[in-house]
C-alpha cells in the first residue's frame, strides 16, 4: 500500500504563481487513500479521552464524520454564517484576503465536554483558532486538533501553541 502523501495531488502555480496547491480530492477518490487518512486520524486519537468531534465546513465534515462514527462519538458541524437553523455563536476571523464568519449551535457543546477538532488542512490557523474560541465559550475543552495536512511555512501551528496538534502529512512550504 502507498503512503498517504502519495495520494495527494500537487498542483503548481495555483491559485497564483509560486504556490503549490495540495489537493485532497485525490485522497478521497481512492478507497485506499481515504482509508489511510481516516485510519491515521483515528490512530492519532488512540489514547485521547474525548466526547465530541468538531469539524469545520466543509472538508472537516469529510474527515470528521467517519472518525466520529468509528469512535462512536458525536459530531458537531461548524458552518459558514447563516447556514445553521438554531441559535448560534459566531466568530469572525481573518483570511489571507479578507475575513469570514463561522457559527456553531449554542447547544452543540455541553460544559465540560472534551472536544477533538478535525480538518483537512492547517495553513494560517485562523479558522481553527476561531473554532477553539467558540468551543471554549460554550464550556468545552479542546483536547486535540488533528489535520490531514499541514503547510508548515504558514506557521498556523504557532497560533495553536497551547493545544495538542497533529498532522498526518507536513509540507514545509506554503
Amino acid at each position: 500500500m502507498k503512503k498517504l502523501e502519495e495520494y495527494v495531488r500537487s498542483i503548481p502555480d495555483f491559485p497564483e504563481p509560486g504556490i503549490i496547491f495540495r489537493d485532497i480530492t485525490s485522497i478521497l477518490q481512492d478507497a485506499d487513500g481515504l482509508k489511510l487518512a481516516v485510519d491515521g486520524l483515528l490512530a492519532n486519537l488512540k489514547d485521547v479521552d474525548y466526547d465530541v468531534v468538531v469539524g469545520p465546513e466543509s472538508r472537516g465534515f469529510i474527515f470528521g464524520v467517519p472518525v466520529a462514527y468509528e469512535a462512536h462519538k458525536s459530531f458537531v458541524p461548524v458552518r459558514k454564517k447563516g447556514k445553521l437553523p438554531c441559535e448560534v455563536l459566531s466568530a469572525e476571523y481573518d483570511l489571507e484576503y479578507g475575513s469570514a464568519v463561522i457559527e456553531i449551535h449554542k447547544d452543540a457543546i455541553k460544559p465540560g465536554q472534551k472536544v477533538v477538532i478535525i480538518d483537512d488542512l492547517i495553513a494560517t490557523g485562523g479558522t481553527i483558532e476561531a473554532i477553539i474560541g467558540l468551543i471554549e465559550q460554550l464550556g468545552g475543552e479542546v483536547v486535540k486538533v488533528c489535520f490531514v495536512m499541514e503547510l508548515a511555512g504558514l506557521k498556523g501551528k504557532e497560533k495553536l501553541s497551547g493545544y495538542q496538534v497533529d498532522s498526518l502529512i507536513t509540507y514545509e512550504g506554503k
